[in-house]
């Protein structure tokens, strides 16, 4: 199970001076690295976009054991159309509320000692005024759910997530692969979920036989499975 790993949420972003303003100057991360492409990705990494685009990955310390933010621009794209899918990632800094207050960045207290802002694209972030030593500050990515009894069979019985929460009553359920890793945090939502062009997607790592294992297509692991 430690195998597994979440790695790094995927943000489209309009404007590259502020996003790095905002993920560098307010959180206090670092650009670990970064990479060009003349065209779009076959797989959608960029969206549904065929030209020109980037992407920047940010965190508090390296990819192998942190959980870092992917940066994904596209070239002539300014802004997109938010949805609410994304519902925040929750962070542990009393650093990042201290340069918010520095920077005059928008900052409100949402409950104690916790305060509410957003990232360029109005993207939230919860930020808690407390630090961590020697741990990932990164908690939580909270995403939304149409429902969260599907949502759980997928994520605990189909991928083996453990729960670590669950609160019937406002529907919502904190789940995660390791104690010390960044934590998945499913939140119910009347209606559907509605994506739009903001959409965002979380990336996980685990064992190659695992992986196809969770497929559960007889065909894809044979032709997959090999030597």
């Amino acid at each position: 199970m430690a195998a597994r790993r979440a790695l790094h949420f995927v943000f489209k972003v309009g404007n590259r001076f502020q996003t790095a303003r905002f993920y560098r100057d307010v959180l206090g991360m670092k650009v670990l690295r970064h990479e060009e492409f003349e065209e779009g990705c076959k797989a959608a990494c960029n969206g549904p976009y065929d030209g020109k685009w980037s992407k920047t990955m940010v965190g508090f310390g390296p990819e192998d054991d942190h959980f870092v933010a992917e940066l994904t621009y596209n070239y002539g794209i300014g802004d997109y159309k938010l949805g609410n899918d994304f519902m925040g990632i929750t962070l542990a800094s009393s650093q990042a509320v201290s340069n918010a207050r520095k920077l005059e960045w928008p900052l409100t207290e949402v409950a104690e000692g916790v305060f509410e802002t957003e990232a360029p694209g109005g993207y939230k972030f919860y930020l808690q005024n407390r630090s961590l030593p020697q741990s990932d500050p990164v908690l939580k990515v909270t995403l939304a759910v149409s429902d969260l009894q599907k949502s759980l069979n997928y994520w605990c019985n189909l991928l083996g997530m453990k729960m670590y929460e669950k609160d019937e009553e406002k529907q919502r359920a904190l789940l995660g692969y390791a104690d010390n890793q960044c934590k998945l945090e499913l939140q119910g939502v009347k209606g559907a979920v509605d994506h739009a062009a903001a959409f965002g997607r979380i990336a996980f790592s685990c064992p190659q036989k695992e992986a196809m294992a969770a497929d559960k297509s007889d065909e894809w692991f044979a032709k997959h499975n090999k030597p």
